[in-house]
């Protein structure tokens, strides 16, 4: 007998940057429990290889195009029950580089997607960051906690300002408008498939590692950070997206684990050991401004508080800081793609 199933149109989501490294873990698991999934990306930060593999899924569609692309925006979000919006200039690196990227793609973006979501009333799940919390000392960071940021002379602000923005914006949409939105605030996602291009610290010092480099930490190497898998971030998104109470709402979605950068690349340098059997690799100190610019400044911690993802969606992470750091190392280890060659 065939099941009822096979016979009712699947749930579609609209995976804006679907080819990139959250984005395509999402339509990964998207495509694994059934659904229909449509992914627009521009391939800035993206990569086709990391959505090869579903090319040719009956289920799922990819649009090579900017999310600022109306007409093609549009008849994606015309098919779309739910969206999640991770499109955005990512990592470090490429903010302090290009801040007038980083500030029209989050913001002229973020408009974009909630003008073609209200069209068509669809639910959208923005991915946020915890760079919103600034120079915040009160530690751990909670959702209503207020926001220090740094000057505008110094284009690293650049970035929290454009998804403070884009929050407002999203909740203007919700409280004016009715446009159901919930906003996840991710801390550190890592994984598979990220790369160390744009300043993304495991991922470099990992493939430093394997290639027998020195690790380069910036600064003293005090700072900590937190770091949450990408399985886990993706878990938490898809359930804020099912889940009807968290509309209208900012939820944490990161790791409590804190580790300070320091005691991370030696971390990374002890479990490479195991893979990279001459590996010698030691610690460089960068000076932050010979890193990025002169005058950077960075966050001496940032580590979420949960309660509140907890009680809404009964959500922790289920991987360990060094189950991250195995599975990134394996995958830089035994991956053929250019993306990942060490």
């Amino acid at each position: 007998m065939v099941s009822p199933q096979l016979f009712s149109q699947p749930k579609t989501y609209l995976i804006t940057g679907g080819a990139g490294f959250i984005g395509s873990h999402i339509s990964e698991t998207l495509i694994e429990q059934g659904y229909r999934v449509l992914a627009i990306d521009n391939l800035s930060t993206g990569s086709l290889e990391n959505i090869r593999h579903l090319l040719n899924h009956p289920n799922f569609h990819f649009a090579y195009a900017s999310i600022t692309d109306e007409v093609v925006l549009d008849r994606l979000m015309s098919e779309a029950d739910v969206a999640i919006h991770l499109a955005a200039a990512v990592g470090v690196q490429l903010i302090v580089e290009k801040p007038v990227h980083t500030i029209e793609t989050n913001v002229m973006g973020m408009e974009s997607v909630l003008q073609a979501a209200i069209r068509y009333r669809v639910k959208t799940v923005i991915a946020s960051t915890s760079e919103v919390y600034g120079k915040g000392n009160k530690v751990p960071f909670v959702e209503d906690d207020d926001v220090v940021l740094g000057p505008t002379c110094r284009s690293r602000w650049a970035y929290a300002a454009s998804k403070m923005v884009d929050e407002f914006l999203a909740l203007a949409y919700y409280r004016e408008k009715g446009l159901p939105v919930v906003i996840a605030r991710l801390f550190n996602t890592v994984g598979p498939r990220q790369t160390g291009q744009y300043g993304m610290v495991i991922p470099r010092f990992v493939q430093q590692a394997l290639k027998g480099d020195n690790l380069s930490v910036y600064g003293d190497g005090r700072q900590s950070r937190c770091f949450v898998h990408v399985v886990d971030a993706v878990r938490a998104l898809l359930k804020l997206a099912e889940c009807s109470e968290a509309i209208g709402e900012v939820f944490n979605v990161g790791s409590t684990e804190e580790i300070s950068i320091l005691e991370l690349a030696q971390k990374v340098i002890d479990l490479t050991a195991r893979t990279a059997k001459e590996n010698e690799s030691c610690i460089d100190f960068v000076p932050y401004g010979k890193a990025y610019a002169p005058g950077f400044e960075d966050m001496q911690r940032r580590v979420p508080d949960n309660t509140k993802i907890q009680q809404y969606i009964d959500w922790q992470p289920s991987k360990s800081l060094e189950e991250i750091l195995q599975d990134v190392i394996d995958s830089f280890t035994k991956s053929k793609s250019n993306q990942f060659k060490i």
